[in-house]
Order: C-alpha cells, then structure tokens, then sequence
C-alpha cells in the first residue's frame, strides 16, 4: 500500500509537471514566429564568410538559447578581428558615464576596443583589415540613450573607411509612437545628434537606415549599410528582451519610464540611483512635501550615486501602469513646483536637461508654469515634420 502510495503521488507529479511544461511551451510556440535579426543566422552568416569582422556588441547581444553572438560566430568560423565596446562596456557593468577601458575578452582572447569616452568613433587604425562591422545591441528607442550615437559613428567610421555596417534589429519597447520636443541642433551631443523627437518609434535598425537615407553622416558620405530585419515583428507589440540595456534600466518598468524620468538628470532630483528601483523613483532632500523616501546609497549600477547618502522625498513610480506610450511630464514639473532650495537652481548649470531635452525651451516653458498640454502642443509641428522623415524608414507595420 504504501509502495502504491508513492507511485501514485509520484505520477500526480509527474502529471503536475508535465502541465506546467506544456503550458509554458505553448506560450512560447505563440511567440515562436517573432525572431530577432539575431535569431537568423540563414541571413547573415554567408554574408560574413571569408571576411575579416569588427562586432559592436554587449551583453545584450543574445540569441534565444542564451548563446552570446560573438561566440556563436566564433563557432561558425567567422574570423573576428575585434569586439568594439559602447557606454557601459562589452559586459554591461560600467556605470553611466564611466570610462570604458580597451582590453581582451578572457573567454575569447578577442582585443575590445571602447567606442565610449575620448574614442567614441572608431579610427582608421582600429578598422584597418575589417570588412564588415556587425552592430548588435538592444536599445530602447529613446534619443538620449547613446547606442543610437555609438552606431551614428560607426557608420561614419565605416563610410569613411570602406567598411561595411550589418546591423541585426531588435526590438524597440518605445516602438509605434513618437513623442517629446525635437532636438534643435545647436544642442547637439552625444545624448542626442540628430533632429529627432525624444521618443521617436523606429527601430535600430531603422534608425540606421534614416541616418544614411538622409545623409546625417559628416559631409554628407553614406555607409554600406545592411539591415538583418526581425521576423514577425509589429510596432505596437512589445516583446520580452534579452537582458538588462544598462544597469540602471533593469526591468520593463524602468525601461517603460526612462523617457520620462531622464529628464531629471538635468536637475537636483535623483532618479533612484543607489536603489533596488532605478528610474522608477525619483527625489530630493529638498522636495519634502511630496509621500515617498528613499536614501541613495552605492551599489553595483551606481559605484557613486548622485545625492549619495541623503534622505530624498519624492515618488515611488514602481506599480505605474506598465505600458505608458506618451512622455508624461507630470512628475518633472511636481518637483520643480515643490522644490525648496534657495542656495542651488533645480536645474543643473551645466544645462544638461537642455541637452537631454534637444532645447531650452521646454526649461523656460517649466519655469514660467506653462501647462502640460500647452507644452505638447508646443511640440507638434515639428513632430509632424519628422513624421514625414520617418515614414521612409518604416521596415515594420504597427
């Protein structure tokens, strides 16, 4: 009986388990079709036979079984000369702004090159001997995050050098809209060159194709550029990404805030640096009459947060509805209304939310109390002029 017993829990198990399996692999056939430029190496891997390969990568630069691209290239014999790495380094663990080192991946012996710091464009040297360069990063579609820099550069490098650019698309989680103020270039830098809106609905490998389609490129050059596409991709969709971007973006809700929230960098206002909630918090010692508290402290993602060690009151954005598809300019212009520091400017001097936001008007438009929907509708003649730019790059329908 008691033989009898276990068999029977054991097949009840069994049966348990089997129905959990099953109900996961059934979720997973339905997103089977979806493939990432990544995920078809039928595409890609002739085009790299018998050529000497340059690969801008990070940690993100997965495949669906977890293999990083650079090894499975290596295991298909593509010959690679160097791995460039962007901001945050090939490993993803740089915090923002940190200067990212050359050295030699340990597992692989492949010399990384930073494109991050004083070398953010390749030079002719460290091309010398390419053919192709392969680009394959998960961004986040958001202008002020620099990958889309980094691969401006690497097309300019490229163009220059005759050198080729393949780009492997991933998905965008800000895809299907666009949305903020468009950067005016006398505020052109490398969290934003081009005269795009902060929000602005295109792949990155669309957005390549933008860049030489327009020729954004210095003097006009454009690279040989080719686009691997995603298979079965739609731009309102969101799908599940690889990894983290960067350590301060560690999940869909800080991903799904950012463009929002980012705009405080320019301020006295931390974003949760130091925290188990980056960019879903945000804050300051001198914002008091607003709920939530929290202490930035040092940790991984953030070796020396900003506002180290002070009690900061502000909000706790973490249970937001997740898919918010709009900049929501609620919060910047909160802080700035209960900001109380007669000794420091909510805004930093350096006027970094003017380059973060492409203008100083949207600085002036928060300082003289324009309204929310008076600030958006400030900026929808010029979203409507890029509409028209960006419509010729639309690879995938929404």
């Amino acid at each position: 009986m008691n033989l009898d017993f276990k068999i029977k829990n054991l097949l009840f198990i069994c049966l348990i388990f089997l129905g959990v399996f099953n109900q996961y692999y059934s979720q997973a056939q339905k997103e089977s079709s979806f493939k990432t430029g990544a995920d078809q190496p039928e595409k890609y891997i002739p085009l790299l036979r018998n050529k000497t390969v340059g690969v801008v990568t990070n940690q993100t630069g997965l495949m669906l079984d977890r293999t990083h691209l650079v090894d499975f290239l290596i295991k298909n014999n593509i010959r690679i000369k160097a791995i460039f790495a962007p901001e945050h380094g090939f490993r993803g663990d740089a915090d923002a702004g940190e200067t990212v080192k050359n050295g030699t991946d340990a597992k692989t012996g492949i010399p990384i090159i930073s494109l991050y710091g004083n070398n953010k464009k390749p030079t002719p040297e460290q091309l010398k001997g390419i053919d192709i360069v392969v680009f394959d990063i998960q961004d986040v579609g958001v202008r002020f995050y620099t990958y889309i820099s980094t691969l401006t550069y690497l097309m300019e490098a490229a163009a220059e050098n005759h050198v080729e650019v393949m780009v492997l698309d991933r998905p965008n989680p800000h895809d299907g809209y666009t949305d903020g103020p468009v950067l005016k270039q006398k505020w052109s830098s490398f969290v934003g060159l081009h005269e795009v809106p902060v929000v602005y609905g295109l792949t990155i490998g669309e957005y390549g194709k933008m860049v030489n389609g327009e020729k954004w490129l210095k003097n006009g050059i454009q690279a040989k550029y080719t686009l691997v596409s995603m298979k079965n991709y739609h731009k309102k969709q969101r799908y599940a990404i690889s990894d983290k971007p960067s350590p301060n973006l560690p999940n869909d809700k800080s991903i799904n805030l950012y463009p929002s929230l980012c705009f405080f960098e320019g301020t006295q206002v931390s974003v949760g640096r130091g925290t188990s909630l980056p960019f879903q918090i945000y804050g300051s010692p001198w914002t008091k009459g607003l709920p939530y508290s929290f202490t930035p402290k040092p940790n991984s993602g953030a070796k020396d947060p900003f506002l180290n060690g002070k009690l900061c009151y502000g909000e706790n954005l973490s249970e937001y509805p997740e898919d918010l598809r709009e900049l929501n300019m609620e919060w910047v212009i909160k802080a700035y209304r209960h900001y109380k520091n007669p000794e420091q400017d909510f805004f930093l001097k350096n006027l970094w939310f003017d380059k973060l936001a492409g203008t100083d008007e949207l600085r002036k438009q928060i300082i003289a109390g324009t309204s929310i929907s008076d600030i958006k509708k400030s900026w929808q003649p010029d979203l409507k002029k890029f509409e028209k730019i960006r419509s010729k790059y639309i690879v995938y329908q929404d």
